[in-house]
């Protein structure tokens, strides 16, 4: 399959599993709406696709929402394979994805920082 269209795939996946999620219909109680859906990757021959999720919520909070994603992975998978018409529906494998609340953490930790340089130009000058 193409390069362009492995990333349409990866980016329609993304869109209807964030769907599902946001109109709560993963029944699973550990998956809630604030779970966000970062991308997906898609392997070449459409057998395994791998979700990245992430939130704002504790790390055991979003640890327990991918394991209960993980867990409904069949009915995400089944629901999305009949609006989707593909010949192989890849398998889906949720995956904590760190990065948003990391860079998030980094932002804050810079504006800090030049807080602290401008109180101090403004002190010593």
């Amino acid at each position: 399959m193409g390069q362009y269209r492995l990333q349409r795939l990866d980016d329609q996946l993304r869109d209807e599993i964030s769907t599902l999620i946001m109109r709560g219909q993963v029944k699973d109680p550990r998956v809630n709406t604030f779970l966000s859906i970062n991308r997906v990757e898609v392997t070449k021959d459409l057998s395994y696709a791998k979700v990245f999720v992430s939130s704002f919520l504790p790390d055991g909070d979003l640890k327990r929402g991918v394991a209960g994603l993980n867990a409904a992975a069949g009915f995400i998978q089944r629901e999305i394979a009949q609006k989707l018409r593909i010949r192989q529906f890849p398998k889906l494998t949720f995956v904590v994805d760190a990065g948003m609340k990391e860079g998030f953490n980094m932002v804050q930790k810079l504006n800090e920082l030049e807080r602290e340089r401008k109180e101090n130009a403004e002190n010593n000058g």
